[in-house]
């Protein structure tokens, strides 16, 4: 090998160190100011985040991984620190159903004080609806999305072969999204749509939950839960409540009140 390819190599090995060791020491950088932060929050020395304005947060959606989902002590104090927040209504979800079987003792029914004691949880409706303190909670997995869609999917195909129009005058199926909607909601699987959910887990994903709910969630994600803080949940809460979601308003010019000329130029 040459010596012009050799220096060649020297230097884009040097580059590539250069620009890996500056890309750890941002990233370390920026977990040390989030660390930093979610500690100030949770001192309550940031007062903007002592007042939390949840009014838009109607029903809040937890998506964990099944492997952490395991861990209820972590769940049970992420339910705590919701319901202090004043978090009314919120979905637990895992894809393997570990968090619904937690709940199995109090699913039916159960008098074991014990068990009730330790979670701190009171069976409330059905199979998975339950109350925890001021909160109400659904859970989830994976089975649910499957079962629903394959329900809704049957009920529109039932409806279909069921219609007036029969034999070779029969159209072709054309199923909108509402007629879905309508499906899944008459096969019970509808349920309400998450404004915000915080996904628990190593994939930015949100692990099967049932799509057709999250059309308008915002969804953020929020590490392992291992390393769950109070801190990094207010802020995310804090966040949410800051944004401005304009989906299902019209804006029209009558409205803004200005000419379509005045309208362009203020962009």
């Amino acid at each position: 090998m040459s010596r012009p390819a050799i220096i060649l190599k020297l230097i884009l090995g040097l580059l590539w160190v250069i620009i890996h060791l500056t890309i750890s020491l941002f990233n370390l950088w920026s977990l040390l100011i989030y660390n930093l932060q979610c500690y100030l929050i949770s001192s309550g020395l940031l007062r903007k985040y002592q007042y939390l304005h949840l009014d838009r947060l109607n029903y809040l959606a937890i998506v964990v991984d099944s492997k952490e989902a395991k861990n209820t002590v972590k769940i049970r104090q992420l339910l705590s620190w919701l319901s202090t927040m004043g978090v009314k209504h919120i979905c637990l979800y895992d894809i393997e159903g570990v968090l619904k079987r937690s709940f199995e003792p109090f699913m039916n029914g159960s008098k074991d004080e014990k068990a009730r004691e330790s979670l701190d949880i009171g069976a409330s409706m059905n199979h998975s609806h339950y109350g925890y303190k001021n909160m109400v909670i659904d859970c989830l997995s994976g089975s649910d999305g499957k079962e629903g869609i394959a329900k809704a999917a049957d009920l529109l195909c039932s409806t279909y072969f069921n219609g007036e129009t029969h034999g070779n005058g029969k159209k072709e199926p054309k199923f909108t999204e509402a007629d879905m909607a309508s499906a899944l909601k008459a096969v019970g699987c509808g349920g309400p749509e998450p404004d915000l959910l915080l996904m628990y887990g190593p994939a930015r994903c949100h692990l099967g939950f049932p799509a057709w709910r999250l059309r308008y969630t915002e969804i953020m994600h929020m590490g392992p839960l291992k390393s769950m803080k109070y801190g990094a949940i207010v802020k995310a809460l804090y966040n949410f409540s800051q944004k401005y979601q304009n989906y299902g308003k019209l804006l029209g010019f009558s409205t803004l009140n200005c000419s379509p000329a005045k309208s362009m130029n203020s962009f």
